[in-house]
């Protein structure tokens, strides 16, 4: 596992508010060259440290606008199964392996309601899945 410094902390959690600053933005922040941040973020990518970077938009303005978090109770010896078949649902766009009284949190989008009706009833349908319990986000207070 790579060890960060503390340069590299900053670095990464500048890039989690803006990833789109630019290397001479993020220079003057750590202090830093640029040709040093250059590098020092091109090392963080080789080591699988930064995976990518994506784009967050606004939840007023996502189709799958309709999201939920499902936790799912799965049978003993099922999480792999489980697992891969929640992979090829497209609406589930994260899947968390949890501990506590379920052993999975999957986030869902769709477009509308009757949409995530079916999503849930679908991942309730599950070879494997036990039970699960949704509940439909209102709003986001803050995202990071």
């Amino acid at each position: 596992m790579p060890v960060l410094d503390p340069i590299d902390a900053q670095l990464i959690e500048a890039l989690r508010q803006d990833g789109r600053a630019s290397t001479v933005q993020l220079a003057r922040l750590v202090g830093r060259s640029r040709t040093s941040v250059q590098s020092r973020i091109e090392r963080l990518q080789r080591q699988g440290v930064i995976a990518g970077f994506s784009v967050r938009i606004a939840p007023d303005q996502d189709p799958g606008a309709v999201r939920a978090h499902v936790m799912i109770k799965v049978g003993p010896k099922e999480s792999r199964a489980v697992t891969a078949a929640l992979g090829a649902i497209p609406q589930v766009r994260v899947l968390h392996s949890v501990s506590g009284d379920v052993d999975l949190i999957a986030i869902a989008a769709g477009a509308s309601v009757a949409e995530m009706d079916q999503v849930i009833d679908r991942i309730g349908a599950l070879d494997g899945v036990e039970r699960t319990t949704s509940s439909i986000i209102l709003s986001t207070k803050f995202e990071r």
